[in-house]
């Protein structure tokens, strides 16, 4: 029987997250328990190992746990900040950060950038040059903005300093656009599962450079749940830390063979890019619509668009919602100053090309 509720049509759910999951990839996740240290659990890690580097472009461990990604965000920040943290904040996910560092005890320098804004190279250079750190935390893609900051600039940036770690919210990027771990010299990278990985909510994945490990290793109170030597020790060994969402593992095997049947994951990458050019192509034909992130900045996975004046990004998204499909507001103070559309996942062009027909519709109909 297919777990899809009557009625439902894939291809319609534009979230910025969690992101519309195909059938297929649900019905993975249909399967009869089995024991999580037992040797079906010890094959699926091995025969996920390979594929999860190549998502990650590294040669490293690929770290999984049951959570949020939020909690690898917490793991970032308690195993590999020793005191200080310079965290760039754009945003909602970059403010997150903060609050974070600040409850695990780290002292926190924020470098605010203003809302749809990227912070580029010399502008870190010129803040580490003020402030003595010993690491950087940065959101690649910020979700709330639809920024993508110059990642492989940042990281040469970082590199260059002395002792200086590079920790890197990749939600809303990897699997969506290029993230080169090794390429790039970071040294802490973490995702969710419901993001441009196209599953359902509940666990999250992350890659740690052999800095990034012994900062983790020399931590006094590591802390349990999310002390990454425990999760580097349990992959190395093909273990889950804790009870894994058996499902969501299945799910994830799943989906990283559909990713190598459409061709890898630089042709996940092009699919996505050309759903940008569609949308910029929908706003520069609709002038009293506009980007919130420049261009050269903007993120692959998800527009931040600001609605005209006499609308708001909530009665714009209830207007979509009307005609069966689903975006979000802006979060927050910014609900509604914009809408923002997760153009990710296993969505493609012909999907999107439907959404931006009816987008068109609501925004003829506005006064």
């Amino acid at each position: 029987m297919s777990p899809m509720p009557k009625g439902y049509e894939f291809g319609k759910f534009f979230l910025p997250g969690p992101t519309d999951v195909r059938p297929e990839v649900l019905e993975a996740m249909v399967h009869p328990m089995f024991a999580h240290r037992g040797p079906e659990m010890v094959a699926m890690l091995q025969r996920i190992e390979e594929p999860l580097k190549r998502l990650f472009r590294t040669t490293h461990p690929v770290l999984m746990c049951t959570s949020s990604a939020t909690g690898f965000m917490e793991a970032a920040l308690a195993g590999g900040v020793r005191e200080r943290v310079l965290v760039v904040d754009g945003g909602f996910f970059g403010d997150r950060f903060v609050r974070i560092a600040k409850r695990v005890g780290k002292e926190v320098v924020r470098l605010p950038v203003p809302l749809g804004r990227s912070i580029e190279a010399d502008e870190l250079e010129r803040a580490l040059d003020e402030h003595a750190v010993d690491a950087v935390a940065v959101v690649h893609c910020e979700t709330s903005t639809g920024t993508l900051v110059p990642l492989e600039e940042l990281g040469q940036v970082v590199r260059a300093r002395k002792d200086v770690v590079l920790l890197v919210d990749a939600v809303t990027s990897v699997a969506g656009s290029p993230v080169e771990t090794d390429a790039w010299g970071l040294d802490f990278v973490f995702t969710g599962s419901q993001k441009a990985l196209a599953m359902p909510p509940g666990i999250s994945m992350a890659v740690a450079s052999p800095a990034m490990m012994a900062r983790a290793r020399a931590q006094e109170t590591p802390g349990w749940y999310f002390d990454l030597v425990l999760h580097d020790e349990a992959i190395k060994a093909h273990q889950p830390t804790q009870t894994p969402a058996l499902p969501l593992y299945l799910a994830l095997e799943a989906q990283l063979k559909r990713i190598d049947a459409e061709g890898g994951i630089e042709a996940r990458w092009r699919r996505h890019r050309a759903m940008l050019t569609m949308m910029e192509a929908w706003v520069a034909a609709h002038p009293a619509w506009s980007f919130f992130a420049p261009e050269g900045r903007r993120a692959w996975t998800v527009s931040a668009v600001r609605v005209p004046e006499g609308t708001t990004g909530r009665k714009v998204a209830a207007e979509l919602g009307r005609r069966g499909w689903t975006i979000g507001a802006g979060l927050d103070e910014m609900a509604d100053a914009m809408i923002r559309i997760g153009h990710m996942g296993d969505l493609a062009p012909g999907h999107f090309a439907g959404l931006l027909a009816a987008l068109s519709e609501v925004a003829d109909a506005l006064p």
